[in-house]
């Protein structure tokens, strides 16, 4: 069964913050989303896994999420910056892209991009010139790519074991809703569940069940405190046997119950 079908979102900038213990599972969790992302970083340091490959990332630092890619971010409370919505990727680059600006001049160029967004996104009326700058923004976030491309290969994202990683995340991303099993990604990927397992410990830090079960938490999480929908109907939107094993593996997992969950975010949004 297919995760519930939603309205597509729209061209947005929202600022990038810690948000505090009870927003962990929104930064930390390994999560994807059906349109692109990028993510820039203003100010702070700290670590970010894109499709299972760790780095580290500081102030100037900005990152392209194509659609449907795994990441997850570690943000400390001094960590701020911004991430754009894109919910048309066409013009941006068709891989992840992790961009560390060091000329001064490219740093101000990207923050004049995404201030130019929020301030037509404010404006009144329609968005056509958010539009046009977010255009910009991908020509400029291209050409940086390619330049770094052409002075620098990142071996650990090239090698067998990233790329392998990297196809397991996106599998993870396309059918994580389906009750399938890290054996089953195992075959389609053509190796042993032990080397997956293996593999993504050494490439992730986290074995290939913990990236699976990152990604069902993360949408069970977003179901809880985005919809109205039961708990026993996310359990089956998300494969679970009984809304009482959803229930138990919930709890294990972030130490409240999917009720308990859902009644503190309520507090939260009402504030």
């Amino acid at each position: 069964m297919n995760v519930m079908h939603q309205i597509p979102p729209s061209l947005a900038l929202a600022p990038l913050s810690h948000g505090g213990a009870a927003m962990r599972w929104r930064n930390e969790s390994m999560r994807s989303h059906p349109t692109g992302r990028l993510i820039m970083v203003t100010k702070g340091q700290g670590r970010v896994n894109v499709a299972g490959l760790t780095s580290g990332y500081g102030p100037n630092n900005m990152i392209y999420l194509p659609p449907q890619t795994m990441y997850a971010l570690d943000l400390s409370p001094t960590t701020h910056g911004h991430i754009l919505t894109l919910p048309d990727s066409d013009a941006w680059p068709d891989r992840p892209v992790h961009l560390r600006l060091l000329d001064v001049w490219h740093q101000k160029e990207a923050v004049q991009y995404l201030e130019k967004i929020e301030k037509e996104l404010q404006s009144i009326g329609d968005d056509k010139a958010a539009h046009l700058w977010a255009g910009l923004l991908a020509i400029f976030v291209t050409r940086q790519a390619d330049a770094q491309i052409a002075t620098a290969s990142d071996n650990r994202r090239d090698s067998a074991a990233a790329r392998l990683v990297a196809r397991y995340t996106a599998l993870i991303a396309r059918d994580f809703q389906l009750d399938r099993g890290v054996a089953s990604f195992a075959r389609e990927l053509d190796v042993t569940p032990t080397h997956l397992a293996r593999v993504c410990q050494q490439i992730a830090g986290r074995s290939a069940l913990a990236l699976l079960n990152d990604r069902i938490h993360y949408e069970a999480c977003v179901l809880l405190r985005d919809t109205d929908r039961p708990v026993h109907e996310i359990a089956q939107i998300l494969g679970f046997a009984s809304a009482a094993y959803f229930t138990r593996s919930f709890h294990e997992k972030l130490g409240q119950t999917p009720t308990a969950f859902r009644r503190s975010h309520d507090r939260v949004m009402a504030k």
